[in-house]
């Protein structure tokens, strides 16, 4: 019987992000290009005998209590399936946190998977995607993983095709925006232009790196930046070192752009750094998991 188990967790970032109406609950349905980029976390997950659920991190500021997304998709498991094994779980992150790129949801639904296999419950994708949905809407996409488009509140999921090779600059810059902030200062009936999902599905399905820059637009950006203009600071640098495009993550602050050239890359993240635009610079490339192997 396997005891011990260490998992991936990796960060995404929005290709295109729109809001297309709020609802009646409160809740904005969207339409979002999601990308899987290969920054990420790991968790190293240990069986108890004791019916305890233990976390340490290497951040001392984050929760490892049940207002931590690890915490609840263990315990939500262990009450839905009567396990009484308990667990603990080792999260060193390296995701930047409140940045945009579901660092928090990817860690739990690396819990999930990882609570499933040595729990011994052999729970489908399909059915830990459900189970996701309860703890967060981008937790079912961090299933998921790979290119997709994302609707509803985030959890009508579409697989789409891989992007074609490229390096990715992802640039956190040292400010905390809240999500919450950021969808209720946004006026979902007065957007002026919509990205083109559907014209970057396209270009995605035809492998088109090009096509997929020239349409990476985030209408959360009209919020955003008046309040943080190093947000578009970041994007004109990349831009100027030669990324096909820049763009904010989410509700931000992250930013990303798309490469052709690593060396462009490479001297896009030094400058970042040289001018105190940001503090944690990462270059990345797409992550595309072969869906016939389906390993994390």
């Amino acid at each position: 019987m396997q005891n011990t188990l260490q998992l991936k967790a990796y960060a995404k970032i929005n290709l295109g992000l729109d809001v297309v109406r709020k609802r009646d609950d409160g809740y904005h349905e969207v339409r979002m290009i999601m990308q899987t980029i290969k920054l990420y976390d790991k968790l190293t997950f240990r069986l108890l005998e004791e019916d305890a659920i233990r976390i340490k991190t290497n951040l001392g500021f984050l929760p490892v209590n049940e207002d931590n997304l690890v915490y609840r998709a263990v315990r939500l498991l262990k009450d839905t399936y009567g396990v009484k094994q308990g667990m603990e779980i080792d999260l060193f992150k390296c995701i930047p946190v409140a940045a945009g790129m579901a660092g928090g949801s990817t860690d739990c639904a690396a819990a999930l998977v990882g609570a499933s296999r040595l729990f011994q419950l052999h729970l489908s994708k399909e059915k830990l995607m459900e189970l996701g949905v309860k703890l967060g809407a981008d937790v079912p996409y961090c299933i998921l993983r790979g290119t997709a488009l994302s609707e509803g509140i985030g959890e009508k999921l579409t697989s789409l095709p891989p992007i074609p090779d490229c390096h990715i600059v992802v640039a956190k810059p040292p400010i905390s925006v809240s999500t919450k902030f950021v969808y209720e200062h946004l006026d979902a009936n007065g957007i002026e232009k919509h990205p083109d999902i559907d014209g970057m599905i396209r270009a995605i399905e035809e492998g088109s790196l090009s096509g997929i820059a020239e349409r990476m637009e985030n209408v959360l950006e009209t919020v955003t930046i008046p309040e943080y203009p190093v947000i578009d600071k970041i994007k004109d640098c990349m831009r100027q070192q030669g990324a096909m495009n820049a763009l904010m993550s989410g509700s931000g602050p992250t930013v990303f752009g798309i490469f052709e050239k690593e060396e462009d890359a490479l001297r896009t993240k030094e400058l970042i750094r040289k001018q105190n635009l940001a503090g944690q610079v990462y270059v990345v490339s797409p992550f595309n998991q072969d869906p016939a192997i389906g390993r994390r």
